[in-house]
């Protein structure tokens, strides 16, 4: 059992059972004794003086004496016995009295020797265990459970109520990683909860904004120093053109850097996109800049998505494969209720143990290759970041005759 609902619940309805029974079980200890003797043989000292002192035909109804020729069969209670003919002589009466204790039934009964011989018998007083004493019992326990569990459910909810909070607004955590506004609402501890997850939000949320100008004004302020060194480098007549080609690589991670900031903050409306339609799109694109992109099938399939966005992203991974790739091959298939688009190419690939770093930033296979095929190194990193905004997933996987595979799955609208 790991569900801490579950546990809270099972421990309350523990302890408030036991508390309940072991009440209960002192209750019938006490009345399954009946009253002291104390209390129940000067009551019936008290009968039995009625009895001698008044003649037996007017005798009320309500003492319930009989009257027989010998005592009551049963064991004798002697400690009751002796207590009883004590009390008579006080009372001023010689008279022999006897407690018997009653056969085949539980409780007592007293008699006393009258003047002409005979013997009345009165019944002692005796709490009596009610009838079908175990079925009453079941239902008592049962009454208990059924209400400690209620109780016990109910109040499990409330303590829990944070901690579901805490997952609910976990799992909302969009791909920019912002928290959704919790309503601060409920009791004290709901509310504090509440709160601190808002708060918390709050300064993320400064956080990102802070990183995202800091992005944005390092990509700007990149520009300027290289606008003069671009200039200068005119005037050099020594390795001149590798002064404009590192220029070049420069202007292109600023540039870079600033989409990535822009993918973030700018995001386009989510709505039913054609995803085959844009990927024939891409691809008619693609062939007229001179990049080797085919395409083996496409599926009639339609996503959730930002048509700005998934163009972007859907381009980065077409040019990639293409460029890095010598070309490639895009297919769309629909399985069981997802869009599974696959972008294979006939390039080198990527090491196994790189698979996993080639969606960070600026990721580079080979530094040196830098320099024959232009990019920043940003492709992946903002097509994986959009992707992900829309729900879907991407892969990167070597094929086992040589290439890269990419795979995106999207579910379909």
């Amino acid at each position: 059992m790991t569900s801490l609902r579950r546990r809270l619940i099972v421990l309350l309805v523990a302890s408030i059972v036991g508390v309940v029974g072991l009440a209960t079980a002192a209750v019938l200890s006490v009345r399954g004794g009946g009253p002291p003797p104390e209390l129940t043989v000067p009551w019936v000292a008290q009968q039995m003086e009625l009895v001698l002192r008044l003649p037996a035909g007017v005798l009320p109804d309500v003492l319930r004496v009989e009257f027989s020729d010998q005592p009551a069969a049963g064991p004798i209670d002697r400690p009751q016995t002796a207590m009883l003919n004590d009390l008579l002589r006080r009372r001023g009466f010689d008279v022999s009295a006897v407690v018997n204790e009653r056969v085949g039934e539980p409780g007592q009964l007293a008699s006393v020797r009258l003047p002409d011989n005979r013997w009345a018998i009165v019944e002692v007083p005796h709490v009596r265990p009610p009838r079908r004493e175990w079925l009453v019992l079941a239902g008592w326990i049962s009454l208990i459970v059924a209400g400690a569990t209620a109780v016990s459910v109910y109040f499990t909810a409330v303590l829990i109520r944070p901690l579901e909070m805490l997952e609910a607004a976990v799992s909302k955590i969009g791909s920019d990683g912002m928290l959704a506004a919790v309503p601060e609402v409920g009791s004290a501890e709901v509310k504090a909860t509440a709160h601190a997850l808002n708060q918390l939000s709050s300064r993320l949320q400064t956080a990102m904004e802070s990183r995202m100008r800091l992005v944005a004004a390092a990509g700007h302020d990149l520009r300027t120093p290289m606008t003069r060194m671009r200039l200068r480098a005119e005037f050099l007549d020594e390795d001149r053109e590798k002064w404009l080609s590192d220029l070049d690589e420069l202007d292109r991670i600023a540039d870079s850097a600033i989409r990535l900031v822009r993918e973030e903050v700018n995001q386009d409306a989510v709505e039913p996109l054609e995803l085959d339609r844009l990927v024939r799109d891409i691809e008619v694109e693609m062939v007229s800049l001179g990049h080797a992109v085919s395409i083996d099938h496409l599926d009639e399939v339609s996503v959730k998505a930002g048509a700005l966005g998934m163009r972007r992203a859907l381009r980065n991974l077409i040019v990639n494969a293409a460029t890095h790739g010598k070309g490639c091959i895009v297919s769309l298939a629909t399985q069981r209720g997802r869009a599974v688009l696959t972008i294979a190419d006939r390039g080198p690939g990527i090491p196994a143990d790189l698979l996993n770093k080639a969606f960070e930033p600026f990721f580079r296979v080979d530094p040196a290759r830098t320099q024959f095929i232009p990019g920043a190194g940003l492709g992946l990193a903002i097509a994986k970041e959009i992707i992900e905004r829309y729900g879907g997933t991407i892969t990167l996987e070597n094929r086992p005759r040589g290439g890269l595979l990419q795979t995106v799955v999207f579910a379909t609208a």
